[in-house]
């Protein structure tokens, strides 16, 4: 890419930042956009418009509110995940500015002074650009001044290693101090079992539950809930479900119809065949009561059957204390590892019932084709990567595509397109696979949604990560010199060695739109601001349909941290090679913890809470990221011939242990709660009803709180009552 086309990507991009901010801006002012730039506050209870003075409403106003915003704020509106996702981005911002302060400064003039890029008559060839003579690629062979690269190397990594050790002791004690909060969560107090044994022929397996954890915990066990087969009673509470909004609906437009001139209304109706577009034609209100009156007799009877003859060997089983609770979930309770295995159990609202009576040799086995099938996927994909970063410049469209000369042509067109061309190509393929990611990770028997969002996250980083910055970098690499490398195959090291650092201004611009653009577009809210209108005017009727179409879901970790992990593994890779990405990294990562600040504030709202369980993952990426930085460096200046590269092989050995360091130092209070966390007092006396009640599924669960006992006998021959706490 020349100079031109770069600066026209930067300035572009910047300046569609500084319009969408301008426009939310704007539009975050009228009350009638309340409810999508600022639900978080809504759905607390809070006034959007409380104490805002004239310097808030200025296009800079929420940049201060942000920043004003503490930890706990951020907390008590987004959750510990978010405080967590928060520190990731703040971690990365700090490792990559710490780094830019010495590698600007000291290798650009190293760089830029020397000549390996000079052809025999002392000249830069017309191809070379002027990135390229400012990154290791100037640098001659056996020159000593790659003791500045290698010296920045281990620069950049022992700051990598500071900043993480001391985000996660943080990350750490936010932890702890979320799970030693004097608030009772059903959580802790609970935990799951599964590959429960089958039990005698005179016990159900809720029976067997109960008389193995009295035994083994007679003071402290309190209840145990048997999960049980749903499908069936769930698909019936759900059509009752629909049944109902259908009614609220057709009442709400009933409602309107009523005119002065028309008192009595039209009455809605509907056809009864696919989508109510075939079929008999029906009165809406009329047949949706005849249907709901039609199956409740068989939700109840579904409901008996599911509790009493449909139990599946898995349970939840409830303790009367948080401590009891812990040192249970961390306790071997059987000789043989295949019966009784128990974890803590996930928060209610983000159980997946479907995968929890899966049994451990299934798991394993879904876990390894899982694997498998994500494999062949990283694999294949590399192919039409390969031919994304090929084929998306202007000379292969006009070469395969001749009658987009005329437009491509134009001055203009041309330098925009040069700009954003592959660029958009790439998003736009990439944004096909976290849908398959989360789908094959709910498939391995995952029983929890956030384990499934970390397994998802993670298959996505080593999915993106080579396919899209290695997959790019050396496909458009031997691309571009193919012929080369035919003539000369043993060549193409060295071909590598040469041309990686001019692929940099592809990835500069890259981060630059993903930063400004991709940024933009998350503050601006300009999507779903039109699709909530366009709901409300044509589809809502009823306030609960409002309600559903402005309530906004959370972070979305799976798909953000991946490509954040992915702008991490880009500018530590070019750090040293092309330090000019240095500051699009720090760009990135400050605008990226500015807005995602600012949303988690007012805008999403999380669906579950794990307590920063998502940090170790980070943490693990941060590292592989480090690690293929530098078998990077070490690969490309061993190609300068400076024997002395090896110096830099210590760096893979000192991330490994450094990694296991942390592992072991901080880990463990991640994969289990230490009891003096879970051992600290409550605020109040836990209502273990309560508690034993949210984890009934919303299909089963009594109207009334009265009723749980009556739910609980069901799925027990004896009617023996456990004592109240």
């Amino acid at each position: 890419m020349d100079i031109p086309s770069f600066v026209t990507s930067i300035l572009t991009s910047l300046a569609v930042f500084v319009v969408l901010v301008l426009v939310f801006t704007w539009l975050s002012r009228r009350p009638g956009n309340a409810t999508v730039y600022y639900p978080s506050l809504l759905l607390r209870g809070l006034d959007p418009w409380e104490g805002r003075g004239r310097g808030t409403r200025s296009p800079v106003g929420w940049i201060r509110q942000a920043f004003t915003a503490s930890e706990p704020d951020v907390v008590a509106a987004g959750g510990v995940d978010a405080a967590v996702y928060l520190v990731f981005l703040s971690s990365m911002f700090a490792i990559l500015a710490f780094a830019g302060i010495v590698l600007l400064p000291v290798l650009l003039p190293i760089a830029g002074t020397d000549n390996a890029l000079e052809d025999s008559t002392g000249r830069m060839p017309s191809n070379v650009t002027h990135f390229e003579i400012l990154s290791l690629a100037n640098i001659e062979d056996r020159s000593m001044r790659l003791w500045a690269f290698i010296s920045a190397v281990y620069w950049v990594s022992f700051v990598t290693y500071f900043i993480l050790w001391r985000s996660y002791k943080h990350v750490s004690n936010l932890r702890a101090a979320a799970r030693s909060t004097s608030e009772v969560k059903p959580q802790e107090f609970a935990m799951l079992v599964r590959d429960v044994p089958i039990p005698p022929p005179n016990q159900t397996i809720k029976d067997s539950v109960d008389s193995y954890f009295r035994a083994l915990h007679p003071d402290t066990f309190y209840k145990a809930m048997v999960v049980t087969d749903i499908t069936k009673v769930d698909k019936i509470f759900q059509e009752i479900e629909g049944h109902k909004h259908k009614i609220a609906h057709a009442e709400a437009v009933y409602a309107e119809s009523k005119t002065a001139n028309r008192p009595e209304g039209t009455r809605p109706t509907h056809k009864t065949g696919f989508r109510g577009l075939i079929g008999k034609k029906v009165d809406t209100i009329e047949y949706c009561n005849e249907q709901i009156k039609e199956l409740l007799p068989k939700l109840e009877d579904e409901r008996k059957s599911a509790l009493s003859e449909k139990q599946q060997r898995a349970a939840f089983v409830f303790f009367n204390s948080r401590a009891a609770a812990a040192s249970a979930s961390q306790t071997l309770h059987a000789q043989m590892f295949d019966e009784w295995t128990v974890t803590e159990a996930p928060e209610p609202r983000e159980v997946i019932w479907a995968n929890l009576p899966r049994k451990i040799y299934d798991r394993h086995t879904r876990q390894t084709v899982v694997y498998l099938i994500v494999f062949v996927t990283v694999a294949f994909y590399m192919i039409p990567i390969t031919a994304i970063s090929a084929v998306t410049t202007l000379e292969k469209l006009r070469e395969k595509l001749p009658f987009l000369k005329v437009v491509v042509d134009q001055p203009f067109v041309k330098t925009v397109l040069q700009a954003y061309l592959p660029q958009i190509a790439l998003i736009v393929f990439l944004a096909v696979l976290p849908t398959l990611l989360v789908f094959l990770s709910k498939s391995e028997g995952i029983p929890s949604q956030s384990h499934v969002v970390r397994a998802a996250s993670g298959k996505y980083f080593y999915f993106i990560v080579f396919n899209v910055f290695i997959g790019y970098a050396i496909g458009s690499s031997l691309f571009s010199a193919l012929e080369k490398v035919i003539k000369n195959p043993t060549g193409i090291f060295m071909t590598l060695a040469t041309r990686l650092p001019g692929t940099a201004t592809f990835f500069f611009t890259f981060v630059a739109l993903r930063c400004f653009v991709g940024y933009g577009l998350e503050l601006s809210r300009l999507v779903p601001l039109i699709i909530f209108h366009l709901k409300r005017k044509y589809i809502c009727k009823t306030e609960d349909e409002v309600r559903a179409a402005w309530v906004p879901g959370n972070l979305r970790y799976n798909t953000r941290v991946p490509n954040d992990m992915l702008i991490v593994t880009i500018v530590l890779c070019y750090s040293v090679i092309t330090p000019l990405i240095l500051p699009f990294g720090v760009a990135y990562f400050a605008l990226g913890w500015l807005i995602a600040k600012n949303q988690v504030l007012r805008v999403y709202v999380p669906s579950y809470e794990s307590n920063g369980r998502m940090w170790p993952h980070m943490h693990t990426r941060i590292i592989a990221a480090l690690m293929i930085y530098q078998a990077t460096m070490i690969g490309i200046i061993s190609l300068k011939k400076f024997y002395y590269s090896t110096i830099l092989t210590p760096l893979l050995v000192i991330s490994l242990i450094f990694a296991r360091t942390c592992h072991a130092r901080f880990y463990p209070a991640f994969a289990k709660t230490p009891l003096e966390v879970a051992s600290q007092q409550l605020k109040e006396t836990p209502n273990m009803s309560a508690i034993y009640t949210a984890y009934i599924p919303p299909c089963l669960k009594p109207e009334k709180l009265e009723d749980v006992q009556v739910f609980e006998d069901t799925q027990s021959r004896t009617t023996s009552r456990a004592p109240s706490f």
